[in-house]
């Protein structure tokens, strides 16, 4: 798949990118996710599917901001990655407006409660802290269209899974995602709740 059928800002920031086409395990993936399906994504590492996942994101939200509910969640394993995804996102979206936010847990709950408030589009967040924070009432999940789970094989770990699959319950009308290198059974599982009748694209 070429990047033709994209938001144009979206094909703008991939052209001072230097992206040109996807590779072939995106063209493969992309119509999967760009399509609204539930996915099991499948690969090792550097064959694109984060690239991918960021591609299908802004996407998906018209690259643009649109009030105050985040539509988009992503999970991810700690404070490191969280904000690793969070730069690669920012090489995206500079022409565009959409605003973006990691939520982890070495930080003050409150602030964080604070500095939501005014309005996201993407979160990127730890299960735990996400989990805390929306018991809290300080963020809304209603208006969410996309929940990935970025690099899933750590979620047997620290309740991950159980904080994932209840955050789940709370959400709905919703794609969701979750990319790894390896299927587990603990992700399998999850077949049975929030992931039904998933695409599993696998490299």
């Amino acid at each position: 798949m070429s990047f033709k059928k994209l938001h144009p800002l979206l094909k703008e920031s991939l052209g001072h990118l230097g992206f040109e086409n996807s590779n072939g395990f995106q063209k493969k993936l992309l119509p999967t996710l760009k399509g609204g399906a539930n996915a099991y994504v499948i690969a090792p590492r550097g064959s694109g599917k984060t690239t991918a996942l960021i591609i299908a994101t802004i996407h998906k939200l018209k690259a643009a901001a649109f009030e105050d509910s985040p539509r988009a969640i992503i999970v991810v394993k700690d404070k490191t990655d969280a904000i690793a995804l969070k730069e690669e996102f920012e090489k995206f979206i500079k022409n565009t407006d959409l605003r973006i936010y990691t939520l982890y847990d070495e930080y003050d709950i409150e602030k964080q409660k604070t500095e939501i408030y005014p309005g996201q589009d993407i979160v990127i967040a730890t299960p735990a802290r996400l989990s805390k924070l929306y018991f809290l009432n300080g963020i809304h999940l209603g208006e969410v269209q996309l929940f990935a789970i970025e690099d899933a094989d750590y979620l047997g770990r620290n309740n991950a899974y159980n904080h994932v699959l209840r955050l789940s319950e709370s959400i709905s009308k919703c794609q969701f995602v979750i990319i790894a290198e390896d299927i587990n059974s603990k992700i399998k599982n999850y077949e049975n709740s929030f992931m039904s009748n998933a695409h599993f694209v696998k490299e």
